[in-house]
């Protein structure tokens, strides 16, 4: 490979471009195609990254040809490839039903990968794979992977560990053709509630959703503002601001009912139902519903569902009200200026479904460093 050659990119199951983030803010990396089934999902993506060619189909009707024909890229000039198939099928959080269609949705990964040839390929997915058939389904990706020539490897990663406010475990699944075995990146952030690594003094304490959110405007239910609270507190918020708008974009929270919004003024600080009165406490939810967040921790997992109390931790942490979209971006730290497309429920399900970019950055770097020590770029 040319000394000055960017390693060419294509993003499967790409979503709003959580994942992409990482490649594409880095001068040698060139995501040049991308491919997601969702049309407001897709519409949000190529409004992010205008330069690549969004594809918004069925995985089943990509293929090394299209890019060929439409792009002038032969199969065998694609050095990356990654991708996470959408998830709903391995969490632990949903049914984990084998014979739901999005948990074979791997096997057309595989298909394209086998198509390409790509020196490397990052899978990404829920903590949920590791347990799903007892380790089985795991074992039979790594397999069909091995099957075509990889080296793969495999870790559970934190986002919290790279300075994401948010705890959000991934399973990162690299498969190399490169000499050198791929290096995960080194956490650049520890729990402080946990005991800190003495013999790392260079790791900072996770970021808190103080951190995170307390210079958008504190806003009740059924309210909005589009003007920031204060300057920057801190290094995250600048990165957030850095090419912001003038005019804040999506915080704005639903008109939640009486009963609901009572509820959310009583619970405290990471309370939940059973910190309320009796009379209060829903009757029905699931142990992280009607959760409130905590003000000097990270943020749990956000899901598509962060607008709605009834379906998972994400009642802000002192307003009586659930997470606006912007906070909820801000937790997957996407910057201010990332946009989103659709309704507030498809906004939502595009920034809850994503990877975080802080996330994706690290990985990003690692796979890079991968390709210099193998003398590739």
């Amino acid at each position: 490979m040319s000394k000055n050659k960017k390693l060419k990119v294509i993003d499967l199951f790409s979503g709003v471009g959580g994942l992409s983030y990482g490649f594409a803010h880095d001068d040698n990396f060139e995501i040049v195609a991308a491919n997601e089934i969702l049309p407001n999902m897709a519409k949000a993506y190529s409004l992010n990254h205008p330069t690549v060619k969004v594809y918004a189909e069925d995985i089943k009707d990509f293929n090394a040809e299209k890019i060929e024909k439409d792009l002038n890229i032969k199969p065998n000039e694609i050095d990356i490839i990654v991708g996470g198939p959408p998830c709903q099928a391995y969490s632990t959080v949903g049914k984990r039903l084998i014979d739901d269609p999005r948990g074979k949705l791997f096997q057309e990964y595989y298909r394209v990968l086998k198509e390409f040839n790509p020196k490397l390929f990052l899978f990404e997915n829920v903590k949920g794979l590791l347990s799903m058939q007892g380790g089985e389904l795991l074992k039979t990706i790594i397999s069909l992977f091995e099957s075509l020539g990889y080296k793969v490897q495999y870790r559970l990663l934190n986002a919290a560990d790279y300075g994401a406010p948010q705890i959000r475990e991934r399973v990162v699944i690299i498969g190399s053709k490169l000499k050198t075995d791929f290096e995960y990146p080194e956490p650049t952030h520890y729990n402080p509630e946990e005991k800190p690594d003495l013999f790392n003094k260079k790791l900072k304490p996770y970021l808190t959703l103080e951190e995170a959110i307390s210079d958008l405007p504190f806003i009740k239910s059924n309210e909005e503002s589009f003007e920031y609270s204060s300057e920057p507190q801190n290094d995250f918020q600048k990165f957030m601001r850095k090419n912001a708008p003038t005019k804040l974009m999506d915080h704005n929270s639903p008109n939640n009912n009486e009963n609901l919004v009572k509820i959310m003024e009583l619970l405290p600080d990471g309370g939940t139902p059973e910190d309320l009165p009796e009379g209060l406490r829903p009757t029905s939810g699931f142990k992280n519903t009607y959760c409130r967040l905590w003000w000097k921790r990270p943020a749990t997992t956000i899901t598509r569902n962060l607008s709605t109390p009834s379906s998972s931790r994400c009642i802000h942490p002192k307003a009586p009200r659930p997470l606006t979209t912007r906070e909820g971006a801000r937790i997957q730290c996407f910057p201010d200026d990332y946009q989103f497309f659709g309704s507030r429920g498809d906004r939502n399900l595009q920034i809850g479904n994503a990877v975080p970019t802080f996330l994706s950055n690290a990985v990003a770097k690692a796979i890079l460093n991968n390709f210099k020590i193998d003398n590739q770029i």
